[in-house]
This record gives structure tokens, C-alpha cells and sequence, in this order.
């Protein structure tokens, strides 16, 4: 998940240029109707828990899937049998789900959800630890080779952390590209590094971007024309490629960021809002996520365990 910095630059919604050259994470700053591009109303005056439970029952196009159950985390081993649980919860409603992992037990995750009629979006998470990143990449290349990736991400914001350079990102995205031919490969990061890294967008079948109007301190109200806004520039470096949303989504609990504020009401509306804009602009969303998971309050504060449309036991929301 995109995490917000504090040395930001702020594009405006008006014109939505490009990110100066040395920002890092840009703000939101509101442009003159802006508001009126991005609210909405309940639909026809139906109650807004309603609405919410006819979107999410009608389907998605992806949810950001991790099985993790109460006290587990990243280094935990996960079982296959949890996996087909939670699988099972959200398979009425969706077409695809995302992965972010190959090791752990999350190598058999894309298999199962091939066997329960789901599309598959694989993740090899890379960082610092090279040998860790070998092992995720040969997972990676397995299932692909195994034929359940549909979509291949080789990393996941790697460089929004600084974890590796550029020439050393290259060299993971060429060598998934040489083992798996037949497989569309990309890199997931925040919208704005494509721009920021046009070779990386050039080495990608697919840009893959994560837009997060709370991490910006955008308020709910205006959050949807300022995805928007983060898509088109993706749009723009992308040089007629995919570019597909792998994360979007607002709290329903936790501390505000900035006008950023976590509520129920503002979770159900930035969820049934992003679903008509993909439904409408035929734009691909994953959406984050699919379950809560308590052990993210260690990276983003309290906030960090209340993204899901499920809670933490795998009990729908909202209803």
C-alpha cells in the first residue's frame, strides 16, 4: 500500500500536470469544481448501506486478496485450506483477485482460485534481501509457468521504498519476461513513479498503479475525481499499454490524514463511486482489499487494520 511522506508536492486537479521534477509523494489540493466532478448522491434516495451491498453483490473486476487470519503476518506460513476458505467468501464477487507473494504458502493461492473459476493478478514481493527476492522470483516464474498467472507483478512499490534501484528492478522484470513469455508482466507502483521512471514503464506489458486519494490527505468527497487525475497521468507514460488500478480504497476506522477522514459512510461511497467509475470508463480495479488485516497497524498506525469489505473473520461489512 502507498504509504504518505511528508516532502510533497502538490499537483492541482484543474490541469493535473505532471509531478515537478524531485517531488516525491504529491498532495491533493482542491481545483476550482471539484467537488461537483467527484460527489455523489445515494441512488435514488435509497439508504447508502443499500446501495453499497447491491455494488458488492452485483461483483467487482479484482480484490487485493492476503489469507491472513488473526495473529498472522507476512513470515507466517499459510495453509492451503484457509486459502479455499477465504477464496470461497469472496468468489461471488469477483472476477479477479491480486496476490503479492510466492512464498509462504502463497504460491498455491493463484492455483486455488483457478480451480474456483477466478482470474489471477500474481505478485513476487521484492525488497532488500536479495535472496528472499530469488526465492520469490522463482515461486513467481512457477505459477506462471504452472499456468496460473494471468497477469504477472514483479514487485510491488520497491521503489516507492527505495528497496532497489532502477537497473536492478529492470533486471527482475527482463528476467520474468524471458521465463514466462506467453504471460503479460508488470511492476506495481504508485501512478506518479511511472512518470518518474519512464524505462520501467517502457519494460512493462502492463503499468500497474496504486492510487490512493486518503494517503494524500484528500478529502472523500473530491477523492474520486482525484484518482482520476493519478489514472490519466498513468494514461499519458503509458505509450498506449494497460494501465490497470492494483490498488484503491478508503478506511473505515482509524486516524484521519490530513482532511483524510476514515468513517463507514465514507468507505461504502468511495467504494459504490470507484466501482461506477470503473464500470462506466472501463477501467480495470483492484480493489484494496478484500479482508481487514490487524497486522498493518505496525506499518500504518490503526488506520492500517480496517481497509477491508470483510472484517478480520471474514464477515461482510456495512450490512
Amino acid at each position: 500500500m502507498s504509504r504518505p511522506r511528508t516532502d510533497a508536492a502538490a499537483p492541482d486537479l484543474r490541469a493535473v500536470p505532471p509531478a515537478p521534477p524531485g517531488s516525491a509523494v504529491p498532495t491533493w489540493v482542491p481545483g476550482p469544481g471539484a467537488s461537483l466532478a467527484a460527489a455523489s448522491l445515494p441512488e435514488a434516495g435509497r439508504p447508502l448501506a443499500e446501495v453499497f451491498r447491491q455494488t458488492l453483490h452485483a461483483g467487482v473486476h479484482g480484490l487485493c486478496f492476503s489469507p491472513y487470519l488473526e495473529g498472522q503476518a507476512p513470515g507466517s506460513i499459510v495453509t492451503e485450506a484457509q486459502i479455499r476458505v477465504r477464496l470461497e467468501i469472496i468468489r461471488p464477487h469477483t472476477a479477479w483477485i491480486r496476490t503479492f507473494s510466492c512464498t509462504e504458502g502463497h504460491q498455491h493461492t493463484p492455483r486455488i482460485a483457478h480451480e474456483l473459476g477466478l482470474k489471477t493478478l500474481v505478485g513476487a514481493w521484492l525488497g532488500t534481501d536479495l535472496e528472499d527476492n530469488e526465492r520469490e522470483l522463482a515461486g513467481a516464474i512457477a505459477v506462471a509457468q504452472a499456468g496460473h498467472a494471468d497477469l504477472l507483478a514483479i514487485g510491488n512499490e520497491v521503489l516507492l521504498r527505495e528497496d532497489l534501484s532502477e537497473e536492478d528492478l529492470l533486471a527482475y522484470l527482463d528476467r520474468a519476461k524471458a521465463a514466462v513469455p506467453g504471460v503479460p508482466v508488470g511492476y506495481v507502483d504508485a501512478y506518479y513513479l511511472f512518470e518518474k521512471h519512464p524505462r520501467i514503464a517502457a519494460a512493462c506489458d502492463v503499468l500497474l498503479i496504486n492510487c490512493y486519494p486518503f494517503w494524500e490527505g484528500c478529502p472523500r468527497e473530491q477523492a474520486i475525481a482525484y484518482m482520476q487525475s493519478m489514472h490519466r497521468r498513468a494514461v499519458a507514460v503509458a505509450g498506449g499499454k494497460p494501465v490497470l488500478v492494483t490498488e484503491t480504497g478508503w478506511p473505515d476506522r482509524g486516524q484521519a490524514f490530513h482532511g483524510a477522514i476514515p468513517s463507514e459512510e465514507g468507505a461504502m461511497r468511495y467504494f459504490v463511486d470507484t466501482c461506477r467509475w470503473g464500470r462506466e470508463e472501463q477501467v480495470p480495479i483492484f480493489y484494496f482489499a478484500a479482508f481487514d488485516e490487524a497486522w498493518k497497524v505496525g506499518d500504518e498506525g490503526d488506520v492500517g487494520a480496517y481497509w477491508g469489505l470483510w472484517d478480520k473473520d471474514g464477515v461482510e461489512k456495512f450490512g
